[in-house]
């Protein structure tokens, strides 16, 4: 999607209004934490703008999809808070509807694909809700929440397509505006766009001139396509570590919001993600999931163009991530920063070869984690082997020098990336 010098008009009326993001701000303000907008000197030096970060993995449910939910279930009547609500979520729209229900002394109803994390079961059983699970996805969890929800005549919580959600998320933006109103571009993950949209309706509203850059994962770009296309469409959705915002198809109510205040969109793949998750923890010690991660992924990648010097946030939306699967995706992360090679080479099958490749690397400085031989699955010939040697290094050139090195010697080598 091209960038814009001014907002586009809606193609359908739009739900939400700026004072209905104020009064979702008075609503929940007892109840929602006002997350810091930190500044960081190490992250601008590695962009090139001044970054910021709002980090809303700090919220009580480590994600900032508690203030939609909460914003919902505080409008509901007493009647409708006496037959309670429910949701269908694998994550953290799950944790932030179970977390408001309690709060508020209302029954809540969770149901959750089967396939659902242990870690996101264990953060919603946190706050007590009833959870069913069903189905191997959230297409068939969702078909199984509108089914109970005929039967028990609760309120069913959409994760983003509710005009009440939506202001809740644009609480954000408020936010923001109060604690650095010279902020130049705000980057913001985007999923069904509820987030998005209730943002940049607030900001826009009140400084126009700011810019609003949504960014999704590669395998799901349903906004970009719905955008272009100019309507609401769906898409394949293929699997991603960016699982939260992973929506095959964008909000109703979201898209002509999007349509008038969203400047661009942009993607990033899955080393981009995996790597931003690392370079987050280890320069901010901020623990992040892939889908709170892929704002500043387009951020670190140069995906977004004239940054250069600019105010910049990056709102961080969550940082519910399996730690079962952490370890893999930092292990891509430093595959993407060049700090661990897989080189695949072709050696003699004989006594001193390993010993050779080994003294190369030990000579350029790399550090071999781990060897694997394939001397039956291989294009190598009879007499030969191939090696497949893990190594730690220090960089994309460092890993250049030890290939350079070794085919100088006379092996054929290869890098391999990560599936």
């Amino acid at each position: 999607m091209a960038s814009k010098s001014s907002p586009k008009p809606e193609s359908t009326p739009i739900s939400v209004t700026f004072a209905d993001v104020e009064s979702a701000r008075e609503a929940i303000r007892r109840y929602v934490f006002e997350t810091p907008c930190a500044y960081s000197e190490r992250l601008s030096g590695m962009t090139g703008c001044k970054t910021h970060l709002k980090l809303e993995n700090l919220q009580m449910t480590a994600s900032y999809k508690e203030r939609g939910a909460m914003n919902k279930i505080l409008r509901l009547t007493d009647k409708e808070k006496k037959a309670g609500v429910i949701a269908a979520s694998a994550g953290n729209h799950a944790q932030g509807v179970a977390y408001a229900a309690q709060r508020n002394d209302v029954k809540a109803t969770i149901v959750m694909p089967e396939t659902t994390p242990l870690a996101k079961v264990r953060g919603t059983q946190e706050f007590n809700p009833e959870i069913v699970f069903h189905g191997s996805g959230y297409d068939d969890a969702f078909g199984r929440a509108k089914e109970i929800q005929k039967e028990q005549g609760s309120t069913f919580i959409h994760a983003f397509d509710d005009p009440l959600v939506i202001a809740g998320q644009g609480t954000v933006g408020l936010e923001l505006l109060e604690q650095n109103p010279y902020l130049d571009t705000i980057i913001v993950p985007v999923g069904g766009g509820g987030l998005i949209a209730g943002l940049a309706l607030a900001m826009k509203e009140v400084n126009p001139k700011i810019r609003i850059i949504g960014v999704e994962a590669e395998q799901v770009p349903s906004m970009k396509a719905s955008l272009e296309a100019g309507r609401v469409i769906e898409i394949e959705r293929r699997s991603t570590i960016a699982d939260g915002i992973a929506v095959a198809k964008p909000g109703k109510y979201p898209f002509p919001i999007v349509q008038k205040y969203v400047d661009e969109i942009v993607t990033v793949n899955e080393e981009e993600i995996a790597n931003a998750i690392m370079v987050l923890l280890e320069a901010e010690k901020t623990l992040v999931e892939g889908s709170g991660a892929a704002g500043f992924a387009a951020l670190y990648n140069n995906k977004i163009a004239n940054i250069e010097g600019k105010r910049v946030c990056v709102i961080i939306t969550g940082g519910n991530i399996d730690i079962t699967i952490l370890s893999k995706i930092l292990e891509r992360g430093l595959a993407k920063d060049g700090r661990l090679a897989n080189l695949r080479i072709i050696i003699p099958d004989a006594p001193g070869s390993i010993a050779t490749i080994a003294g190369i690397v030990a000579k350029y400085r790399g550090n071999i984690l781990n060897i694997t031989h394939n001397r039956v699955f291989t294009t190598a010939s009879l007499r030969e082997t191939e090696v497949d040697f893990l190594l730690e290094t220090k960089g994309q050139a460092h890993i250049g020098d030890i290939m350079a090195a070794i085919a100088a010697s006379g092996f054929q080598v290869q890098a391999l990336r990560p599936a």
